[in-house]
């Protein structure tokens, strides 16, 4: 019997959409339900859609909510587009740096740290509001963890230390809240409270922690990476160059963690965004006043890159 993995990665708001878009062609182009997989890993944005994949939520039903035509029989998915995902910028943020442990932490050893873990340290602690999440995962979970292996990942905010919550020996943890701990964006949203510790967004240490599944003896994995890239757009504002930049960063560490996982002897299928896709996304994930033209986007470029299952990454 093939074992499979998914791996669903950050991305915000349009992160997430374009990850509805790209499973559903996963779906249609292999004909697979991407519900029967044998381990979900999910980072940020893709912890939430973890959360409904691995709670038996078509992905039909999710694409049916994002446009807004849900179906009699539809598992109720309690998210208003409108309101729940918030403004596309953060709120005013508190007063001081964001974790002074870390921070300590990376000033000693800097070489043992990215920068965006560095980063994250020195951002003040965010105000914006992650209830909608944790309620809403509440309402889609028959059990506090579910049955089938789902790894969430979040970052152990004084330390800096990777968490996967549902690995054996993690901390123990209501799915709603490793999910809400893996979307807590540095400097966006408050740190999340788990047993006594604070995490953060998982993303800030890898949007995918692909690596995990390295040496799983899984026969093959799928990996829906929507801040990583197969090709680039010519954007002209500055914030879009930036954020194209630090775009390059991040597929040049899918593509070191998909090598690990291949050389571990697991097959890797990569889908990330393309130009057309990037054109669609603009300069910032968090804005869901673009979500319908993304989501129109991925559906067409994600069939696409799948009728040639060798699909890459373009750094």
């Amino acid at each position: 019997m093939i074992r499979r993995g998914l791996v669903l990665g950050a991305g915000g708001v349009l992160g997430f959409t374009w990850t509805v878009g790209a499973l559903h062609a996963l779906e249609q182009s292999l004909g697979m339900d991407v519900r029967d997989m044998d381990v979900i890993v999910g980072t940020s944005a893709g912890s939430i859609m973890a959360a409904v994949l691995s709670n038996g939520v078509p992905i039909e039903a999710v694409l049916r909510h994002q446009r807004g035509r849900v179906r009699a029989g539809d598992v109720e998915i309690d998210w208003n587009y409108d309101s729940d995902s918030g403004s596309a910028l953060p709120p005013l943020p508190m007063i001081g740096l964001g974790s002074p442990r870390l921070l300590a932490r990376v000033a000693r050893h800097p070489t043992r740290f990215t920068p965006f873990t560095a980063a994250s340290a020195l951002l003040p602690r965010g105000r914006g509001r992650l209830a909608p999440v944790t309620n809403m995962v509440e309402r889609i979970s028959a059990s506090p963890w579910p049955a089938r292996e789902t790894w969430i990942v979040a970052m152990d905010y004084a330390t800096g230390r990777r968490t996967v919550f549902g690995q054996p020996g993690a901390p123990p943890a209501r799915l709603s809240e490793a999910v809400t701990a893996s979307c807590a964006i540095p400097g966006w949203y408050a740190p999340v409270r788990i047993g006594g510790r604070l995490y953060v967004d998982g993303g800030t240490l890898s949007s995918t922690s692909l690596d995990l599944l390295a040496g799983s003896a899984l026969d093959e994995v799928f990996v829906v990476a929507p801040m990583a890239a197969t090709g680039y757009d010519q954007p002209w504002s500055v914030i879009s160059q930036v954020e194209r930049r630090i775009r390059r960063q991040v597929t040049r560490r899918v593509q070191r963690e998909a090598a690990k996982v291949t050389a571990s002897g697991t097959e890797v299928t990569l889908l990330a965004p393309g130009p057309d896709d990037l054109r669609a996304i603009g300069a910032n994930m968090m804005d869901s006043r673009r979500r319908r033209a993304v989501l129109r986007t991925a559906l067409f470029t994600s069939t696409d890159a799948l009728r040639d299952r060798r699909s890459g990454l373009s750094a």
